[in-house]
C-alpha cells in the first residue's frame, strides 16, 4: 500500500458537506465519502458528547488531532478509512448541529470562525487493492473505540445484500 501524508484545512473537509442519513455522509465538494458502507454509524452523538466535544476543544486550542487516513479511488475520489467520528464531530459542529460550553460555531467571532476553517488536518492518503485497505481498516483501529467483532465483519464482507439486511 503507498501511503502519503498531506494536511486539508477543515474548510475544504466541510465544503459541501451532507449527511444523507442511510444515503450516506460526503464532504470536501462531494468528493469524499465520510461514511463507506463498511463504516460503523457515527456513535460520537448525544451519549458520547464528551468526545465528540473534546475533538472540537482539541481544534480550537490548535492542538494536534489524530492523523486520519483517506483512500484514494480509482475515480479520484477519497473515502475515510479512519477518523469518521473526528470528521463528522467537526462538520456537525460547523454546520450548527451542536454547541460546546453553550457556544454553537455561527455565535463565534470571525477570527475563531477562521481559526476552526484553516485547521490543518493531517491525513494519510492510501492507495492499494481491496484486501490492503480492509487490512489497513482493521489495523488502524485496533486503538481507540473498540470495533464489535460484527464492525469487523461488516469491513470485510460489505455490499449490497449487508446494507438491505
Amino acid at each position: 500500500m503507498k501511503i502519503e501524508l498531506r494536511e486539508v484545512p477543515v474548510k475544504d473537509v466541510i465544503a459541501g458537506y451532507t449527511d444523507r442519513g442511510e444515503g450516506g455522509v460526503t464532504g470536501l465538494s462531494g468528493k469524499l465519502d465520510i461514511r463507506p458502507e463498511y463504516q460503523r454509524e457515527f456513535i460520537y452523538g448525544a451519549g458520547k458528547a464528551q468526545q465528540r466535544n473534546a475533538v472540537i476543544d482539541t481544534v480550537r486550542r490548535n492542538f494536534p488531532l489524530n492523523v486520519m487516513y483517506w483512500v484514494v479511488r480509482s475515480d479520484r475520489t477519497y473515502e475515510v478509512l479512519d477518523g469518521q467520528q473526528r470528521t463528522i464531530s467537526i462538520c456537525q459542529f460547523v454546520v450548527g448541529n451542536f454547541s460546546v460550553n453553550y457556544q454553537y460555531f455561527h455565535n463565534l467571532e470571525q477570527v475563531e470562525k477562521d481559526q476552526i476553517l484553516d485547521y490543518k488536518l493531517m491525513v494519510y492518503f492510501c492507495k492499494g487493492s481491496d484486501k490492503e485497505k480492509l487490512d489497513w481498516f482493521k489495523t488502524v483501529n485496533i486503538a481507540g473505540e473498540e470495533l464489535t467483532d460484527q464492525e469487523l465483519r461488516n469491513a470485510v464482507y460489505h455490499g449490497p445484500w449487508l446494507a438491505s439486511a
